[in-house]
């Protein structure tokens, strides 16, 4: 029998890097609402998850979400304390890594050990994966160094841990709607073909997973999008039904807003066909949404139709790619933006007409500028008096990529005249190939965190 009561979610964190302090408004909110709840971390993306693999090849401890800890001492003791249940990827290259963290600060903060689940699954880069890959991806990485390979998995593995009574649930690279759906199938028990169902909280996951995209941040815009109280956004929160309908809000006295056009712009958001929103769980159709504002800062939404879940699991695949290296200078005053031309042209042609060199003019032309130079090139000399140029090169040989950064340097004393404020930075680059695994391939499961070596 489908549970009829409520179901709020609430979202924490929307990226790697996010606001330390949105969780507490939130969560305080969902204390104070009472019921069933849940608070959701999203902290994953391709990049974010390569460079944790990197990290974990250094420090086989580390490989979890730098900013975890931050992210939970404001208000571990208060989703303890309310039965609110925690679920993020903030595990990113190490789940296990980032359990015994949260139990590492649970243990300072005087908690009772929470039960902690590590979902596994997702993790498929051991030699093996090569074979089950087609042949045009196994070709193109034939001669790569391998960073990291993950699979897209779904909720299941959260929905069972909640089931048996995790308090907190550490995943690596799920979907980011599942944070959201698992919950909403742990505590309904929809049947898992229960598509219509399964597509709504998807979408409910989908509208959340950007923290406070949906609560006015990205939306805004000054003089035509204005969104009060910027500095003090409050995240969203999700409040499920049992038929699949769900509402989106926020915690009252936050800044921010909710309305039908923010949560038009997230619905949209990285939506390739409205009709067939791919996830490990469903394909969801938003073409027949209707969206209804029933208070301040409060939209309904239903009508969300779903299908059968994808046969194939997307999984991105990560290699060493060679370094970028960047440099940048600042030029002002007369004839500033002439200065900082000539400034690139003297490095281009010290560096060779054959290297492929980006030349931007922050504040003349940078955003759509080419790799190669030509569209700067073609644009007409301005008299900009304020301009930072900013040469970039993509490369595997190391010493090239260095050779930008000196030649940069040495164009304080060898000209161009005035120019000043140097900064030159290096770093590895990651390459990224996406495949297609066949699902019955993924196994999915969780482990109790003091199972985790065993």
């Amino acid at each position: 029998m489908t549970r009829q009561e409520p179901l709020y979610v609430g979202c924490g964190a929307g990226f790697s890097g996010d606001r330390v302090d949105a969780a507490v408004a939130v969560a305080a909110e969902l204390a104070q609402r009472g019921g069933p709840s849940c608070l959701i971390f999203e902290t994953l993306a391709e990049r974010t998850l390569a460079l944790a693999q990197l990290q974990r090849q250094t420090n086989p401890e580390g490989g979890y979400e730098p900013l975890l800890e931050a992210f939970l001492r404001p208000v571990l003791a208060t989703c303890l304390a309310n039965k609110i249940r925690i679920v993020g990827n903030f595990g990113a290259a190490n789940p296990t890594g980032a359990a015994r963290c949260i139990q590492r600060l649970a243990h300072s903060l005087g908690l009772a050990p929470p039960r902690i689940a590590v979902i596994h699954g997702d993790d498929v880069s051991a030699p093996e994966w090569r074979a089950r890959l087609d042949e045009a991806t196994a070709g193109a990485l034939h001669d790569k160094t391998v960073i990291s390979a993950n699979v897209y998995i779904g909720a299941t593995g959260i929905a069972q841990a909640l089931q048996d009574g995790a308090d907190i649930v550490v995943a690596g690279r799920v979907a980011d709607p599942s944070l959201v759906l698992g919950p909403a199938i742990a505590h309904f028990g929809w049947d898992m073909e229960d598509w219509d169902r399964l597509a709504s909280a998807t979408m409910a996951g989908h509208l959340l997973e950007c923290g406070a995209q949906v609560t006015g941040g990205y939306y805004a815009d000054p003089g035509i999008k204005d969104v009060p109280g910027l500095a003090q956004l409050g995240y969203p929160i999700a409040i499920l039904l049992a038929d699949g309908s769900f509402q989106v809000t926020k915690p009252r006295n936050t800044g921010g807003l909710i309305d039908i056009h923010t949560v038009t712009e997230q619905l949209l958001y990285e939506l390739h066909d409205p009709c067939a929103y791919l996830t490990p769980d469903v394909v969801a159709d938003i073409t027949h949404v209707s969206l209804e504002q029933v208070a301040d800062d409060v939209v309904r939404v239903s009508g969300v139709k779903g299908h059968p879940r994808p046969e194939q699991l997307k999984a991105n695949i990560c290699f060493a790619s060679g370094w970028l290296a960047e440099a940048e200078i600042s030029y002002a005053g007369v004839r500033a933006e002439a200065r900082a031309r000539l400034a690139a042209a003297i490095v281009r042609e010290r560096m060779g007409h054959d290297t492929v060199l980006r030349c931007d003019l922050i504040g003349v032309s940078s955003i759509l500028a080419d790799d190669r130079g030509h569209w700067l090139a073609s644009l007409p000399a301005g008299e900009a008096q304020d301009v930072r140029l900013r040469l970039s090169l993509r490369t595997e040989d190391r010493a090239l990529a260095n050779r930008l950064l000196q030649e940069v340097t040495a164009l304080y004393t060898c000209g161009p005249a005035g120019g000043g404020g140097v900064r030159t930075h290096m770093r590895p680059t990651l390459g990224t190939i996406s495949a297609l695994l066949p699902r019955t391939h993924i196994q999915t499961r969780y482990v109790w965190l003091e199972n985790a070596d065993a």
